[in-house]
């Protein structure tokens, strides 16, 4: 069966675009945030604004959470009533990032009500929200992924299942891994090419064509390294666990806790 009915609980920065082309892509979308301004955006664009996350659950197939903490996460999906008002097949679609323990307790908890529930993190961050070509990593059961796959494309170029539940949280974890560590590398090879006589900028265009071109030195000083804290504790936590030693990921975990896009900027002026 064709959804038609779609929400979205979070209307913020990434879920206000990502609920926009969910309605551009013709799904008739309730969503909710806590946030007078947000709610009113959102209705600007065609969301029909709901009074409470689980009054997006009475006419929605398909859900997409997209909210700051593994708190805010559980508060939604069991606390909420959202879980318990969604009809039997439907699927809550976790996009916020959270830990991939986090995911799969949601997951038994749902479908021991008779509805799905996918880890969906997105990566590429606003600019890729808000022209509607995130990457999806897609955790969970296939027959949850099927049906909420159209949904997940309205916003996301790529929208691919990674394996079992938790899965899309780990491969965003592992995927920000390498980001932050980019990131920390640029900043170090920057400060150098500078302090060494170095255009900045000239030295970025340069390195595009080189084999140290990567995805974060292509947009430097647009990043912002916003959560980058939150994912390193989520990696060395899972690292921990696993008792695999990670020191170069401490190591960015500790250089990363001073960085931000004003220190990323002043190396290009």
């Amino acid at each position: 069966m064709t959804v038609k009915n779609a929400g979205m609980i979070g209307l913020g920065a990434m879920g206000h675009p990502m609920a926009m082309h969910m309605v551009k892509k013709g799904f008739v979308v309730s969503g909710f945030d806590v946030s007078a301004e947000a709610n009113a955006k959102a209705t600007e664009v065609g969301i029909k604004v709901v009074g409470a996350p689980a009054d997006v659950g009475a006419d929605a197939e398909v859900v997409v959470v997209m909210v700051a903490t593994d708190k805010q996460v559980v508060d939604v999906v069991l606390n909420s009533g959202l879980a318990d008002r969604l009809q039997k097949g439907s699927v809550i679609c976790v996009a916020s990032s959270c830990s991939p323990k986090t995911a799969q307790e949601l997951e038994a908890a749902c479908n021991a009500k008779g509805i799905g529930l996918l880890d969906t993190p997105v990566v590429l961050g606003q600019q890729a929200a808000d022209e509607g070509r995130l990457t999806v990593f897609c955790g969970g059961k296939q027959d949850a992924f099927d049906k909420a796959k159209p949904v997940l494309e309205a916003f996301g170029a790529t929208v691919v299942l990674v394996g079992s539940s938790g899965m899309g949280q780990l491969t965003k974890t592992c995927n920000n891994l390498l980001l932050w560590a980019c990131m920390s590398a640029n900043y170090e090879t920057l400060m150098f090419a500078k302090k060494n006589g170095a255009d900045v900028n000239n030295m970025i265009a340069a390195l595009q064509h080189s084999s140290g071109a990567n995805w974060s030195l292509s947009r430097w000083g647009k990043s912002t390294g916003k959560w980058a804290e939150k994912d390193m504790d989520v990696a060395l936590d899972l690292a921990q666990s696993a008792k695999v030693p990670m020191p170069l990921a401490a190591l960015v975990d500790q250089l990363m806790k001073g960085m931000n896009q004003e220190k990323m900027q002043a190396l290009m002026s």
